[in-house]
């Protein structure tokens, strides 16, 4: 026995060992990822997608392709000489700067003579660093004084401000995800010691999941970007915390009916590793099922947020155990669990008598929580469009919100990032006149040889490779729902014209078209997920129905969620809508990470049907999964609110909603909507299986009879 005991440290030192080894290799690039990541929505677009092709013809009309930054000057008394001096002396700094291209034009002032604006185009090979080039734009403009204010804004100014936000991701993002993991372990423990093992194990899983979305970035299998990279760090922590409070507690279990840790440890591992795997199998084939996008983005989220669950998989059932088997029964101290064969529901007397209170009122439970749910998806009626403008992106007020707004009072909107319109030469003149009488378009003019100084009427229009480039200016600001309704219009008018072969690009173009992939994506991708899960549950419960019965309990749930945060972000956060892949995001991870809960449910539940019965199965199976279940979904939902540390609209919609949803699936539906419900249907529940036949307590007898 002493030998048996010997080898099995050993084991556990060796695991231990080789994971601290891992852990110092892989730790460095959990740092490193936004050197791989890019914003440039773009890069994330289809291959096939008219903007996609408006930018490729582009490439031929340009020495290189450019971002423009737009830096505006504004007194409301009227632009004096001093400012115009100063917008022009700043326009000759400017274009020494690295990364901006060419020499720039003089200042254009505003009709009203309140404003100035000075269009600054910097190179898209700069990439990232285009950060670095408007931080320095804005360092050359300097702060408001004697009553002018300057602002640098447009797209370059936009995506310098988004790549502020997501290189917090790396610090500020990771540590209060680490805080608030720890604060909530040590309350659920009540232990000094055992905190510490979840928050190693879950630490190092992010570590290996780094590096394999590092290389994977960095040869460009897939594409990263800031909101994937967050999306990693908090699904990680969050969904490792999970897996490892549901086998410390069934370790916790097994100890007291186990003298040696070992036996303890082995027990407990055959008991939770199927649920956790099983768990992890539905999210990690959920999450791939975004490889169905359209849109590079999500195809990248979903390989992405699958790593970090595969690897978080891998730890928790190696290197977790071996720490806990180390650590021996005075990991829990002060509340040591001794080898006294108790019942484990003797330790979970509030989960006990909740499960007596669904043995007693089944049906009025499972049918007012139902309906109160179905209330809730009533507030799908105050959700807002799937479209935000630059001033709706941010929930701070950056320089490229306030610039946008200055050039909104001042200028057509759309001046400094127009819509772009290829056509053949022969059709140039019919398109041109079409587009302009498009409404919401502000001026057409063709792109010339010769674009240096004012633009000339007379000039002729440059041709490349039997293509012509019109420049039209939009009345609406850029990333508005009136642009995107223009950008719509405006294609079908020129589409009209015979024989123009005419695509639409730009800015606005790139947004409508990410907007309609994310609506098809939504369309397609949904059910697919649906049907995964479904699969997966009829596997590991061996039935039909209970699977039917827990997608439609989770689906529920989504809906449910989505109608309270339709009135959280409204009335609350007054945000104006939301991101247009805010409700694939948000069923993705909702369903997936929800339906979570029930397996960890109803896998025991069903293991305890063996021996009890149905309806004592699902009251025994409630009783000991409960408080453990219900910790999780707390750790879950805390992890994703720390998204809110970012000021970016798209994120902190996510985090409040996979929050919320988590929250309801963990104290609504799996304590009592779906128990309930189990109870009530009794043996039933595991049709078509041979346990569906099988009678084992009085109470299913008279059910029965």
């Amino acid at each position: 026995m002493a030998g048996r005991r010997g080898w099995a440290t050993l084991i556990a030192v060796l695991v231990v060992l080789g994971w601290l080894v891992v852990g110092g290799i892989a730790g460095p690039y959990s740092g490193k990822l936004g050197e791989v990541a890019t914003n440039d929505n773009a890069a994330f677009l289809p291959t096939d997608a008219e903007a996609t092709r408006a930018r490729d013809l582009a490439a031929g009309f340009v020495g290189q392709e450019t971002t423009p930054a737009l830096v505006v000057y504004e007194r409301s008394s009227g632009i004096t000489d001093a400012d115009q001096q100063r917008a022009a002396a700043d326009a000759a700094r400017f274009a020494q700067v690295r990364g901006v291209v060419g020499s720039l034009p003089p200042p254009i002032p505003s009709q009203d003579g309140e404003a100035l604006q000075v269009v600054v185009p910097i190179t898209d090979s700069a990439g990232e660093e285009i950060g670095q080039v408007v931080e320095e734009l804005r360092r050359i403009a300097g702060a408001d004084r004697d009553g002018l204010t300057v602002d640098v804004a447009g797209p370059a100014g936009l995506l310098a401000d988004l790549i502020e936000v997501f290189s917090a991701i790396d610090g500020p993002l990771l540590l209060v995800t680490l805080v608030v993991v720890l604060v909530i372990l040590l309350i659920v423990y009540r232990s000094p010691v055992l905190w510490l093992f979840p928050l190693l194990a879950a630490g190092m899983s992010y570590s290996v999941a780094a590096v394999f979305v590092y290389y994977l970035a960095k040869n460009d299998v897939i594409k990263l970007n800031g909101q994937a990279q967050g999306i990693l760090t908090v699904l990680v922590f969050g969904a490792g915390t999970d897996y490892a409070l549901l086998l410390i507690a069934r370790y916790r279990e097994e100890l007291h009916r186990h003298e040696r840790p070992w036996d303890a440890m082995k027990n407990a591992w055959r008991g939770a590793a199927p649920a956790i795997v099983a768990s992890g199998v539905t999210v990690i084939a959920s999450l791939l099922c975004l490889l169905l996008s359209s849109l590079n983005s999500n195809r990248a989220l979903g390989p992405v947020a699958a790593v970090g669950i595969a690897a978080t998989l891998f730890v928790m059932l190696t290197f977790l155990p071996a720490l806990l088997l180390l650590g021996g029964r005075w990991v829990f101290w002060p509340r040591r669990p001794e080898a006294d064969q108790a019942d484990p529901q003797t330790e979970h007397g509030i989960w006990s008598r909740v499960a007596g209170f669904v043995a007693r009122r089944a049906r009025p439970i499972w049918l007012v929580t139902a309906v109160v749910l179905a209330l809730l998806t009533l507030g799908l009626t105050q959700l807002g469009p799937t479209t935000l403008g630059p001033s709706d992106l941010f929930t701070n007020r950056t320089d490229s919100v306030a610039g946008q707004e200055v050039i909104a009072r001042h200028y057509p909107a759309g001046t400094g990032s127009p819509a772009t319109v290829f056509t053949n030469p022969q059709t140039a003149q019919e398109v041109a006149r079409v587009a302009q009488g498009v409404p919401g378009v502000a001026a057409v003019r063709p792109v010339t040889a010769d674009q240096a100084g004012p633009p000339d009427p007379n000039a002729p229009p440059k041709v490349v490779d039997g293509k012509v480039q019109l420049e039209a200016t939009l009345a609406d600001p850029p990333d508005s729902d009136g642009a995107e309704r223009t950008i719509r219009d405006l294609r079908m008018a020129v589409h009209q014209v015979p024989g123009s072969d005419s695509v639409v690009g730009g800015f606005t173009a790139i947004n409508v078209d990410t907007s309609d992939a994310s609506t098809r994506d939504r369309n397609v991708i949904i059910p697919v997920v649906l049907v995964v899960i479904a699969v997966i549950l009829a596997l590991l419960l061996r039935a039909l129905l209970a699977p039917v019965l827990l997608i439609a309990t989770v689906v529920l749930s989504f809906l449910a969620t989505l109608g309270l945060c339709a009135l959280i972000f409204t009335y609350v956060f007054d945000f104006p809508g939301v991101d247009a892949s805010f409700p694939l995001f948000a069923f993705v991870f909702l369903v997936a990470l929800g339906i979570d809960y029930n397996i960890f449910l109803m896998s025991r539940v069903r293991e305890e049907s063996v021996k009890r019965g149905t309806r004592g199965g699902v009251l025994a199976g409630l009783a000991v999964t409960g408080g453990v279940i219900t910790s999780a979904g707390i750790v879950l939902a805390a992890t994703f609110s720390a998204l809110a540390v970012l000021p970016l609209v798209v994120l902190v919609e996510l985090g409040v909603a996979v929050a919320v949803g988590v929250l309801l699936d963990t104290i609504v539906v799996r304590s009592l909507l779906v128990p309930a419900l189990s109870y009530d249907i009794g043996p039933k529940i595991w049709w078509p299986s041979r346990l569906s036949r099988t009678v084992r307590t009085p109470t299913e007898a008279g059910h029965a009879g």
